[in-house]
């Protein structure tokens, strides 16, 4: 189970990692996470198509993020909820993005 957590300013976690950067806003040891990712400019996830075995919800906040096998741009405002092994990607952002990402089991 999450911890509580009440109205915190988010704005003051630092980002981690380089690439894909990200401020984890909350997360438990199953591997439930909420976080805010951000890609930087030219950031590539790879050149496979994407799978795992949890829910992810995301919500593009700005920027952009294209999708090699769709062929589809999207962007600030479009969301996408994936269901375990639902197969999405290899993306590739030009500009940057960042993006509000839920994860969690489907049990």
């Amino acid at each position: 189970m999450k911890d509580e957590k009440e109205f915190f300013a988010a704005d003051a976690l630092p980002w981690s990692g380089t690439g894909i950067s990200e401020k984890v806003l909350s997360q438990d040891a199953d591997g439930t996470l909420t976080r805010l990712a951000r890609w930087a400019p030219g950031t590539s996830s790879g050149d496979e198509v994407i799978r795992h075995e949890y829910v992810e919800e995301v919500y593009l906040l700005e920027g952009e993020l294209t999708d090699l096998t769709l062929g589809q741009t999207f962007g600030p405002g479009d969301y996408a909820c994936r269901p375990p092994g639902m197969p999405h990607g290899p993306y590739v952002t030009t500009g940057g993005c960042t993006m509000l990402e839920i994860r969690y089991s489907a049990r």
